[in-house]
Parts: structure tokens; C-alpha cells; sequence
């Protein structure tokens, strides 16, 4: 009976390291260094924001355009503020990775007028840029 269940054990083990070998392997690595493209969405009053186009549309459309360029992507959808009395602060934040900020800028540069000509599809927000650099 002790065999079984230590077999039974081994096996689920080898099959979860295989899922999360499989998952690593498909997750883009950020390291320090890197370059980070932030873009916020503030929320305020009559502020509107289509995550779903956001999310299925405009970012792999832009992720397209920045090629290999482009290291990673990602997309946070706020949901609460600090305190439960408290809105969220930006409705939404994308980001997008590359190498170095030539990387990023000869990516952008090219492509800006159709990216930010696609903003007033999914939102009336202004988005707030930041670049930096991973740390850590």
C-alpha cells in the first residue's frame, strides 16, 4: 500500500513539474535592465474605458506592429482602490518590455500615428507614459 501511494505521489509530481516547465517555457523572461513601457489610465468622473477591446484588439495590435522588438506584454484591469471606500485609481495599465529604450523607440516611432489614432476606440482617457528601467 506504501508503494502505491509513493508511486501515485512520485507521478503527480513529475506531471506537475511538466505542467510548470511547459508554463515557464511559454512566459517571456523580464530581466533587469530591461526596459519598461508603462501606460496608465486614470479613472474620473465620465472617464470610460472597453477593456475587452483594449485587451483583444489594440494591444496585440500594437504588439504586432513592435515585432520582435517587444520582449513582453501585459495588461492590469483595476478592480479596487487602497481602502474599500476608495475608487481605483487608473481603470487600467498596460505594459510592454524590450531591451533597450532604441529598441522601444525604433519600434514606436514608426508606428505611433496608427497606435494612438486607435486610442478613442476602447477610451476618452488620456494615457499617462512612463519608461523605465527593471531593477529587479
Amino acid at each position: 500500500m506504501k508503494t502505491k501511494i509513493t508511486l501515485l505521489l512520485f507521478g503527480a509530481a513529475i506531471l506537475l513539474m511538466g505542467f510548470q516547465q511547459t508554463r515557464s517555457a511559454d512566459t517571456p523572461k523580464i530581466e533587469n535592465g530591461m526596459v519598461k513601457v508603462t501606460i496608465l489610465y486614470p479613472n474620473g468622473e465620465g472617464k470610460t474605458f472597453d477593456m475587452d477591446y483594449y485587451s483583444t484588439k489594440h494591444m496585440p495590435m500594437a504588439a504586432s506592429l513592435f515585432g520582435d522588438a517587444m520582449k513582453a506584454m501585459a495588461i492590469d484591469k483595476g478592480i479596487a482602490g487602497r481602502t474599500p471606500d476608495e475608487p481605483i485609481p487608473y481603470l487600467a495599465i498596460g505594459y510592454f518590455y524590450f531591451d533597450t529604450l532604441a529598441d522601444y523607440q525604433n519600434a514606436f516611432g514608426p508606428n505611433a500615428e496608427k497606435i494612438v489614432g486607435d486610442i478613442p476606440n476602447y477610451t476618452n482617457i488620456q494615457p499617462v507614459v512612463q519608461i523605465s528601467e527593471v531593477i529587479q
